[in-house]
């Protein structure tokens, strides 16, 4: 059979010649499949029964189940794809949203080893120009290699470094999505504005006061950003224990939120549970929201009010997308948004830190190779394992 060719025919049980289903075969011969092994794949009408019986009919003759991941392991053992590209088939299968699936997607291509790959050739070249002074010092002159080489090299370095951790926050954004909690008083349409947003019903909502008493959660994408929503309990002091309980949950959920939406009733004047929320929410990255705007005629100027009531909650919705926008760019350039690889390249720029230190004190050219060679083998670590790593 003709690598990646497609074969109609029929699965038939050896036992008893019966047919089990009518399939296409397609066959990849190695190299050029997805481990660089040889490849068969079976494609049948689907259901659970005759896949079953297939499967076992596979195993029957000698065949086995692949472990979780067996196929993405040999793929990267095989050489086929980097380290990078492995952890990335993961993200890809377990992402929350599709702002994760696209950045999942560009790892998946190898943009993370692109992006790496000069790091690691301008340290290389860094430390062969120091190994080169070592061994034949009469060439060059120690001072003038390093204030007028080494010394510049390690501080734009620096800077490269540290421009990609910070555009690294915008892909952890756009893969994990905005933990943003929605606070407010009880009966201030809490509820209501996530199930707009959400477009589903997923809170209870009442006239009744507290019906809220747990977390609800769901996701939701917009524009330029996916957000994790988190409705809360509403926060007053009660009697009821078990609203008490809820009222500690949105408390513990507002510490760990990304984004805050205060809410506040439009139809009311501010009191002092208002003025407590607002203090309490000031040193946090919020927006603030009056609802039952259509139970008011007059608005003030610069508010941004809303309808949960009427589902108009559009100026909220366009003030998020407003305050995301930039972070969009992590979806058209390669982006680190594995906490593995942004915390490899954060201890590679430590150690590019004490070496512009050491080479600033006027320290040995050796000794500051052992700050460039622990940089290089952290940066390297994002595309392979450490005890593969020569430098």
């Amino acid at each position: 059979v003709e690598s990646h060719k497609v074969t109609y025919g029929h699965i038939i049980d050896p036992v008893d010649g019966r047919v089990i289903d009518e399939v296409l075969l397609t066959v990849f011969k190695a190299p050029k499949s997805y481990t660089k092994e040889d490849v068969v794949e079976i494609s049948g009408h689907g259901g659970v029964l005759v896949t079953k019986q297939i499967l076992e009919l596979c195993l029957s003759v000698g065949a086995r189940m692949a472990r979780p991941g067996e196929f993405t392991e040999r793929a990267y053992l095989n050489g086929r794809i980097d380290l990078s590209q492995a952890e990335a088939v993961m993200d890809l299968i377990e992402a929350p949203n599709e702002f994760a699936r696209e950045l999942a997607i560009s790892g998946v291509q190898g943009h993370i080893k692109k992006l790496i790959e000069p790091f690691l050739d301008r340290l290389m070249q860094m430390i062969a120009n120091i190994e080169v002074n070592i061994d034949y010092p009469e060439y060059d002159d120690v001072e003038v290699l390093t204030e007028e080489k080494i010394l510049p090299d390690v501080k734009q370095f620096v800077l490269d470094i540290e421009k990609i951790l910070r555009e690294s926050k915008s892909g952890q954004i756009m893969r994990e999505g905005v933990k943003t909690v929605i606070l407010g008083k009880p009966n201030v349409g809490k509820s209501s504005i996530l199930n707009v947003l959400l477009n589903e019903d997923k809170a209870i909502v009442t006239d009744i006061a507290g019906t809220t008493r747990d977390l609800v959660e769901g996701w939701v994408r917009l524009e330029n950003v996916a957000l994790h929503l988190i409705d809360t309990a509403g926060l007053r002091e009660t009697g009821d224990v078990i609203e008490r309980i809820g009222i500690e949950k949105s408390r513990e959920a507002l510490d760990k939120a990304d984004l805050v939406i205060a809410v506040f009733d439009a139809s009311k004047s501010l009191d002092d549970e208002d003025r407590e929320l607002l203090a309490m929410t000031e040193n946090k990255e919020r927006i603030i929201v009056y609802n039952k705007a259509d139970l008011i005629e007059t608005r003030e100027e610069n508010a941004l009010y809303v309808s949960a009531a009427n589902e108009d909650v559009s100026d909220l919705v366009d003030e998020i997308n407003r305050r995301f926008e930039v972070h969009q760019q992590a979806l058209h350039k390669p982006t680190l948004s594995n906490e593995r690889h942004i915390a490899a390249v954060r201890s590679s720029l430590m150690a590019m830190k004490r070496a512009q230190e050491a080479l600033e004190m006027g320290i040995e050219l050796d000794l500051v190779t052992i700050d460039l060679n622990e940089a290089y083998i952290e940066l390297a670590s994002i595309i392979m394992p450490k005890e593969d790593i020569n430098v």
